[in-house]
């Protein structure tokens, strides 16, 4: 029987399991705070001093106050937007605690963002399921309190990104003595899974909190960083006039104008202007799967448009060729990919109906049983692209999409873009999306827990 939690607010009904991870989680959270820490003798303002010296770089204060916080904290949360600064912070709490001996573990909720920790770090990174040693025979990690985490300081990167049960799960292998950091943007989506664990922790006030604002000059020379920051702050995007050759935005008003457009724009304009490879390169983000604009049609259309031919294969009402771009959409521990995992198509085998993939240069062999497990990737979801990161998106923005112009998926599809982003659409789409920062509602008890105060 699901539990019924009685409070000032009304009733709230849990699935069994959700209760347990939440209030779980939670009475962890609160036991890692109380336990003291390794003591490791350091001076503060001389090892920011040498990592400073040593990366050729100033801190701003607010990042000196998050490598102070680090080194004190047991439960650290640092947040901010993009071009804040959050991995040079990183950076330097690593390079400070791993001089003083203490022993680090990285890990990241998918493994696009573990690897992509990995390539801003210098140090592996693994994805979480990895890292708390999942076990797909019995369903269960092998970490856990009995047989917790070698180390000192974990840190975890798009923590935004977890959702309740994994953080459960990842609290329950902390050692009591170790230190947690949390590391993300609280303001774009949410978990897929239920909870909203990274904003609940921040509300409880259980952890410590560093919020990183100031954007870096450098980062204020890009088009991607400013824009981001005026969208999440309820600011129209800055927007090139009407006619000029800026690539930020273009604007088209029906639905077949913009997907000619981002035909055009995918395969010859950014390719031609930036040199960008229209499938490697390039991911198109849309916010929704249904309609002219979503990711199914979107798909249908590129992979005509960018590999119309070689030998392929039909399952379902899917059609996968040679060379196609793919995505994995759910954790398959036997063939060790995992839900977001993107891949290219390198061999079809008709006669035995099985698909070899390319993910990060590892060839995974799919067969007819695994086929429901794969999808085409030219574009997809603004959901499904979290904790990735792209030289290039482009996205088409239009009122087809009413219901899904918010503006934390706006933000969450700009800030997806490493070099180069294009919004296609409706300036009165992009300012729908702009204005709403209403969003579906997650009911929890984790902050009231964390502080201590649920019934």
């Amino acid at each position: 029987m699901a539990p019924v939690i009685e409070g000032g607010e009304g009733v709230a009904v849990y699935l069994a399991s959700l209760f347990r991870a939440e209030s779980g989680a939670a009475e962890l959270g609160q036991a890692l705070v109380r336990s003291p820490a390794r003591a490791v003798v350091i001076d503060v303002e001389k090892a920011i001093a040498w990592f400073e010296g040593r990366q050729k770089i100033t801190l701003a204060p607010e990042q000196r106050d998050a490598v102070r916080s680090a080194i004190r904290s047991k439960f650290l949360v640092i947040t901010g937007g993009p071009g804040t600064g959050k991995t040079t912070l990183v950076n330097g709490i690593i390079q400070i605690l791993e001089k003083k001996g203490l022993r680090i573990l990285l890990g990241a909720p998918t493994g696009r963002a573990a690897k992509r920790m990995t390539e801003t770090t210098g140090r592996e990174a693994k994805t979480l399921h990895r890292l708390l040693e999942f076990d797909p025979k019995t369903m269960s990690f092998l970490r856990d309190r009995q047989r917790p985490l070698e180390a000192d300081l974990v840190i975890v990167d798009e923590a935004s990104m977890t959702d309740t049960v994994l953080a459960y799960n990842l609290m329950k292998a902390i050692p009591p003595s170790a230190q947690l950091v949390l590391v993300g943007d609280v303001d774009q989506l949410p978990s897929v899974g239920p909870g909203s664990v990274l904003q609940d922790v921040i509300r409880s006030g259980a952890a410590d909190v560093v919020r990183l604002a100031h954007i870096f000059r450098q980062a204020e020379q890009s088009l991607i960083v400013v824009n981001a920051h005026r969208v999440n702050h309820g600011d129209m995007p800055t927007l090139p006039p009407p006619g000029s050759d800026a690539d930020f935005f273009v604007e088209k008003q029906e639905p077949e104008e913009v997907l000619q457009a981002v035909k055009l724009i995918v395969k010859e304009r950014i390719p031609e202007k930036f040199g960008f490879d229209p499938v490697k390169d390039i991911q198109v983000l849309t916010p929704m799967h249904r309609g002219l604009l979503g990711a199914a049609s979107l798909n249908a259309e590129l992979q005509t448009l960018l590999n119309p031919q070689g030998a392929s294969i039909v399952h379902g009402r899917r059609l996968f060729r040679e060379g196609d771009k793919v995505m994995q959409i759910r954790n398959n521990y036997d063939l060790e990919v995992f839900n977001g995992d993107i891949g290219r198509v390198e061999a079809i085998d008709g006669e035995d109906r099985t698909i070899s993939v390319v993910f990060d240069g590892r060839s995974v062999t799919y067969d007819r049983a695994d086929l429901d497990e794969l999808v085409l990737a030219y574009a997809c979801s603004i959901h499904k692209s979290q904790g990735s990161e792209y030289a290039c998106v482009v996205m088409p923005v239009h009122t087809q999409h009413y219901v899904m112009l918010q503006r934390n998926l706006l933000y969450t599809g700009i800030t997806r873009a490493r070099k180069l982003a294009v919004l296609v659409g409706m300036r009165r789409a992009l300012a729908i999306a702009v204005k709403n920062d209403k969003t579906e509602a997650r009911f929890t008890q984790l902050a009231t827990r964390l502080r201590g105060t649920a019934s």
